[in-house]
C-alpha cells in the first residue's frame, strides 16, 4: 500500500465517522426510556430525561445520568455487568445473568408499535 492509498484510506475513515456523529447528534432520539425485566417480568420503566439510581430487588443498582444508562452495583460474583458500557440507544441492553436483571432501553415514539416492520411494494 503506498503513501496516497493510505492518506486516501484514512480520509475516508473520517468523513465516515463524522457523518456517523453527526447523524447521531443531529437526529433526536425522542422517548426513548429505560425497561427493567426480572425473572422476565418488567419491573419498572423510567425517563432517561431524569437523573436517578435506581436500586433492583436489593441486587443491583443502575443510573440514569445525561440520558445514558450504566449498572453500578450488582452481588453477582462476576460483575460483568458493571463492566458493560453506558448504554443510551434504543435497543441497546445490559444483562445481569446471575441476578436475570435485564436494562434495555426501549424507544416510545407514535410511529413504534403499529406493528409494521416494513411494507413491500
Amino acid at each position: 500500500m503506498k503513501k496516497k492509498d493510505f492518506m486516501l484510506f484514512l480520509m475516508i475513515c473520517i468523513i465516515a465517522a463524522a457523518a456517523f456523529a453527526a447523524f447521531r447528534l443531529l437526529i433526536p432520539q425522542e422517548n426513548e426510556e429505560l425497561v427493567i425485566i426480572v425473572n422476565g417480568d418488567i419491573y419498572g420503566t423510567y425517563s432517561l430525561e431524569e437523573d436517578c439510581k435506581i436500586e433492583i430487588n436489593g441486587t443491583n443498582v443502575c443510573e440514569i445520568k445525561n440520558g445514558a444508562v450504566s449498572m453500578t452495583e450488582a452481588d453477582c460474583p462476576d460483575q460483568l455487568c458493571v463492566h458493560q458500557r453506558e448504554i443510551a440507544s434504543a435497543g441497546d441492553t445490559i444483562v445481569c445473568l446471575p441476578n436475570r436483571v435485564v436494562l434495555q432501553i426501549s424507544g416510545n415514539s407514535e410511529s413504534e408499535g403499529n406493528g409494521i416492520d416494513a411494507t413491500a411494494g
